[in-house]
């Protein structure tokens, strides 16, 4: 095998993907930063029980596994950094009241989300402990679709679920965990043959339910024909008037599109509340994902409510705007004192200066040089430049 091949859905990030990763890279966390979220950089590996706990097995699937060569002990490289960001709210901060922090860093998976994903995503997420309110909710629903919008990804649609309308027709239910796991496929993947068959020896105002959930999916009509036909049950009247809230609220402050889909389930184990994923015009995978998860702190002894979101931002490097290559100043190559003072003050500035070593004065490939440093008498002084001109 050739030296120079990666393993497969691995990939190196060249000279010009990588600058645009890290405009965006700074661009979010910025937007975070002024909402005064937090940064945190947990590390690439933990101890694999604390990497994914005891409820968590499509993350366990998704995480690489080895043995400390130091403790014997099993660990994991991170599939997802917010279990990790739970734990040091939890166990290192330590804080009471509200806690904002983001994050932003490389995840690996053991196998792509789906044909064309990437297995080592840049992973960015912002989250919130300690506010059950909708509030949390509708913070971290605005920075998400603030930050997509400050980085040029334009028609935005949020849509949104809630897992507490499932869970509430399901709590009287009297099956084995792999049955309700199928139920949940089935939802997810709007099967109604096979929820159907799942479902035959429920409770017939439950199987109705069920059945009905997929097929409620649009905009805020929506919530009024769940609120029509779907049990009266306090979990449920809870969950669609705190959608209605949310949708009411992001049509307002941000123009965005919102829509539901009230069988939308993934992450139906994680999330605790009302979960959104963000879509953008022309593009079928969601950009951003989140929601509520309020249980995620248990594992480490310290139960919180929190909400956040996550996105890989090597996904958003073909929607979001390009500003083409970054401006820069041609100079000479010279050991001459007043060029390099006049180079170093041009770098302090935040110019970028680049030398022409001898012999290579035709190419630069990577900027776009539209000055140049030339000579006039002692002085070296910025001139505007047109290549082969």
């Amino acid at each position: 095998m050739s030296a120079w091949l990666l393993p497969e859905s691995i990939a190196d990030v060249l000279p010009s993907e990588a600058r645009r990763i890290e405009d965006l890279r700074r661009e979010l966390l910025d937007a975070a930063r002024c909402y005064g979220y937090e940064l945190v950089m947990p590390p690439m590996l933990e101890h694999l029980e604390s990497l994914v706990g005891d409820n968590r097995q499509a993350l366990d699937l998704k995480t690489f596994k080895l043995v400390d060569q130091l403790s014997g002990r099993m660990l994991g490289v991170r599939a997802d950094t917010t279990p990790q960001v739970a734990r040091i709210d939890a166990h290192l901060l330590n804080r009471e009241g509200v806690v904002r922090l983001c994050y932003c860093g490389p995840v690996v998976h053991t196998v792509p989300s789906d044909l064309h994903s990437t297995r080592e995503p840049l992973q960015f997420g912002a989250e919130i402990y300690g506010h059950a309110g909708l509030e949390a909710d509708l913070e971290t629903q605005s920075l998400v679709l603030e930050s997509l919008t400050r980085i040029g990804v334009p028609h935005l649609t949020l849509d949104m679920a809630d897992i507490r309308i499932v869970r509430s027709l399901l709590g009287g239910v009297f099956v084995d965990a792999h049955t309700f796991h199928q139920v949940y496929a089935a939802l997810a993947n709007k099967d109604a043959g096979e929820l159907q068959a799942l479902t035959r020896t429920f409770p017939a105002e439950v199987r109705q339910a069920l059945l009905a959930l997929l097929n409620l999916y649009g905009d805020a009509a929506v919530l009024d024909e769940a609120a029509r036909i779907l049990p009266q049950r306090t979990a449920i009247t809870q969950a669609l008037a705190d959608l209605r809230w949310l949708g009411q609220h992001i049509s307002e402050q941000h123009g965005a599109r919102v829509s539901y889909d009230l069988a939308d389930l993934r992450g139906y184990g994680y999330y605790t509340g009302a979960r959104f994923a963000v879509y953008a015009q022309g593009y079928s995978d969601a950009l951003a994902r989140g929601g509520r998860y309020d249980e995620i702190g248990a594992i480490y002894g310290r139960t919180r409510p929190a909400v956040g979101f996550s996105l890989d931002i090597k996904l958003l490097t073909s929607l979001a705007h390009d500003p083409g290559l970054m401006p820069a100043i041609l100079a000479p190559w010279s050991v001459d004192v007043a060029l390099t003072k006049a180079i170093a003050q041009l770098r302090a500035q935040g110019e970028v200066v680049v030398c022409m070593l001898p012999g290579h004065e035709q190419r630069v490939d990577e900027f776009q040089c539209d000055r140049i440093l030339v000579q006039q008498g002692t002085d070296w002084v910025v001139k505007p430049y047109v290549p082969n001109a």
